[in-house]
């Protein structure tokens, strides 16, 4: 059995018990009530109920509760069903009334909540952005300016519109100033290195791609975020606006697939490509992550000094709660350096180098 299906191994409870406290840990206080009331919502006689009671797969990395909890929201986005905004505000605070509200709208909504369980949330956030920028920084002034970026799980594509966004990291900025989206996160530590970033191009896919321009397709996209994270309403806000001016560049496709095919395509000489995704790897199955390790290794092995290679990853360490900024380049980097940590939606970066 696999690593990760071995860590995976655990019951529903302690599943739902997991996300609750992963939300705490965020600053989600209002969602985690929520998450812990699907708990309950699986001890009742609907079929949402049995599904998540009988959950056929890998709970966390599924991030099952978090699919329902999108549900729930969309019920309060469209107007449906408003009574959740109590506990989103925070004024029901009390676990035993947020079970019973829950398992009264599941019996309610039934039917209409029960598709939500089929794929995994959509948690496309231009927040993170600001860690994968910090990123290319830091290697801008190892590898040169130049960067062609290719993104695996970019569900409507918003990182992908990252050269069209302004950044604010530490104090040292980058970007267009006339950009409607502006990411500036709590920055602690040093600042990360000034450098020119120049980047010649960016593609990304995704199994089941958000068309940012269906107002449909939006909103499900705002019913993954945080009713708390008010801010990430606004950047979503933004990433559409930026999306009617020029559509961002995603193809419907397997991760491990687009990733062999863009590593066979020639590279840009003077450019380094790069493979970037934030909070993607643990939706991926073990096979495709070693088909993705196993091609970057072997070109990597490959690569000459006027076409470098780059990994750029930030992802979930499901041990410490933390969300860790990973670099590795070839030729030249031998293992991944730990660059620092963020909030899972950017609100904070905190700097190591």
């Amino acid at each position: 059995m696999a690593n990760s299906a071995v860590m995976d191994m655990v019951s529903v409870a302690d599943g739902i018990e997991w996300q609750a406290r992963h939300a705490e840990e965020a600053g989600a206080t209002c969602t985690a009530r929520v998450i812990r009331a699907v708990a309950a919502l699986g001890k009742t006689d609907t079929a949402t109920g049995r599904r998540i009671a009988n959950w056929q797969g890998l709970l966390l990395a599924d991030a099952m509760p978090l699919r329902i909890t999108g549900a729930l929201h969309n019920l309060v986005l469209t107007g449906e069903d408003d009574r959740l905004t109590k506990v989103y505000s925070g004024v029901m605070t009390d676990q035993a009334a947020i079970d019973a509200l829950v398992c009264e709208l599941g019996e309610k909504y039934d039917t209409r909540l029960l598709p939500w369980l089929d794929g995994p949330p959509q948690t496309n956030e231009a927040g993170r952005s600001a860690s994968l920028m910090a990123g290319l920084l830091w290697l801008a002034n190892r590898l040169g300016p130049k960067f062609r970026l290719f993104e695996i799980g970019s569900s409507a594509g918003i990182n992908t519109m990252m050269e069209r966004y302004r950044f604010d990291l530490g104090g040292v900025t980058t970007g267009p100033e006339s950009s409607p989206m502006l990411i500036r996160p709590d920055w602690r530590g040093p600042p990360p290195p000034e450098a020119e970033v120049e980047i010649t191009g960016i593609e990304g896919c995704d199994q089941s791609p958000i068309d940012l321009s269906d107002p449909e397709a939006a909103l499900r996209l705002k019913s993954y975020v945080w009713p708390e994270a008010l801010g990430r309403m606004q950047r979503i806000e933004a990433a559409i606006e930026l999306a009617s001016q020029k559509a961002p560049k995603v193809v419907k496709e397997d991760a491990a697939d687009f990733v062999e095919r863009v590593l066979a395509q020639p590279a840009e000489p003077g450019a380094t490509r790069v493979l970037f995704h934030s909070i993607v790897w643990q939706y991926l199955p073990d096979e495709g992550q070693q088909r993705i390790r196993d091609a970057m290794h072997r070109t990597g092995a490959e690569t000459t000094e006027d076409a470098p290679l780059a990994w750029v990853q930030l992802e979930t360490n499901r041990k410490t709660f933390r969300h860790e900024l990973k670099v590795r380049y070839w030729p030249g980097g031998e293992e991944s350096a730990l660059l620092g940590c963020a909030h899972p939606h950017g609100e904070w970066v905190e700097w190591n180098s």
